[in-house]
């Protein structure tokens, strides 16, 4: 980055906000770019962020965080750009910053979905463009909390001299890999219980310690390992555990999945996932390219994904009804 460049959050919701905040508190050079409610908020009463480890910090609007709404103004002095709008935003987003930030700028997509660094390539040319995964929950809590509740490292590709080391900050750590496509379709089997989550309505960790939410996650991820063993694709092991052997170990009962899924298991109290907040909130999810990117796999490798469908569906129509999560039993899933 150059002298006097920026690091800007193009989408500053939970996971934009909570990174960008790290990044302040560090001494970066930080601008957010945000919903205009989000951005008065923060200069209301500065951003906070706090993590399961116990991080609570708190930095003020400064030369070190800049807010905006405007994207022409946030984008014009950008070194980095770390994309965090909603999968759906993505083509949007990539030509605002065609438009307005400065050609060499590098943007990373630190987004949920597999194809987005795809869509801000063909926009933005490839070798500026650099694929991230997010592996933590981040939720807004009632107190104004931007809050990390469960663990995990960012993944981003290697090869961008200086990258890692600019963005690896405390609460925010950050390596790299050399398999972003197995490392996205890894997060993304995990990811499939971002619904679950949402149409339980319950806390991330009550959810996972019940074996029928668990079994409904764990026939999800079989389909996807199906539809990606007939494409040829190798999802990552990502945690202690590889892709192949989870489904297994999440239907095992209760008592023997608490010892052998501790780690699993180590979630904040107050985490749930982004999905069950876009319903509190009455947003669009992004079922379609969770849910729905298992269903097209599948689908042109003639298989089918039937429990995949069936969540999808049920969130959809929990978008539909506009009531927030519908607090649903397994069974009803099922």
């Amino acid at each position: 980055m150059g002298q006097g460049r920026r690091i800007l959050i193009a989408g500053a919701g939970s996971v934009g906000a909570y990174a960008g905040g790290c990044l302040a508190l560090e001494g970066r050079s930080v601008t957010l770019l945000g919903r205009p409610a989000l951005m008065e908020r923060v200069r209301a009463r500065g951003l906070r962020v706090s993590d399961l480890d116990g991080l609570d910090r708190k930095t003020l609007p400064g030369p070190c965080l800049r807010l905006d709404t405007d994207p022409a103004a946030a984008m014009e002095d950008a070194g980095l750009i770390l994309v965090t709008v909603k999968c759906a935003d993505t083509a949007a987003m990539a030509d605002l910053i065609a438009r307005h930030a400065p050609s060499d700028a590098w943007v990373v997509s630190l987004q949920n979905g597999v194809g987005n660094a795809g869509i801000l390539a063909d926009r933005l040319g490839p070798g500026r463009v650099v694929a991230g995964m997010v592996p933590f929950n981040i939720v807004q809590l009632p107190d104004g909390r931007i809050h990390r509740g469960t663990g995990g490292t960012i993944l981003i590709a290697a090869g961008f001299y200086g990258l890692r080391q600019e963005l690896d900050v405390p609460g925010l750590p950050v390596a790299e890999s050399a398999d972003m496509d197995g490392v996205l379709w890894g997060k993304l089997l995990i990811n499939l219980n971002n619904a679950l989550n949402a149409l339980s309505g319950l806390p991330l960790a009550q959810q996972l310690a019940a074996r029928p939410w668990r079994r409904l996650l764990a026939a999800q991820q079989m389909e996807g390992l199906a539809a990606l063993r007939r494409a040829g694709i190798r999802p990552a092991k990502l945690g202690a555990v590889s892709p192949r052997l989870l489904p297994h170990i999440l239907r095992l009962p209760d008592p023997l999945f608490r010892v052998l899924a501790r780690r699993m298991l180590s979630i904040d109290p107050l985490a749930r996932s982004s999905m069950w907040e876009d319903l509190e909130r009455r947003r669009p999810t992004e079922i379609d390219q969770l849910q729905g990117a298992v269903i097209a796999l599948a689908a042109r490798h003639g298989l089918s994904a039937p429990v995949s469908t069936r969540v999808r569906d049920l969130i959809q129509a929990a978008e539909a009804v506009g009531g927030g999560s519908p607090g649903l039993r397994p069974e009803a899933v099922a």
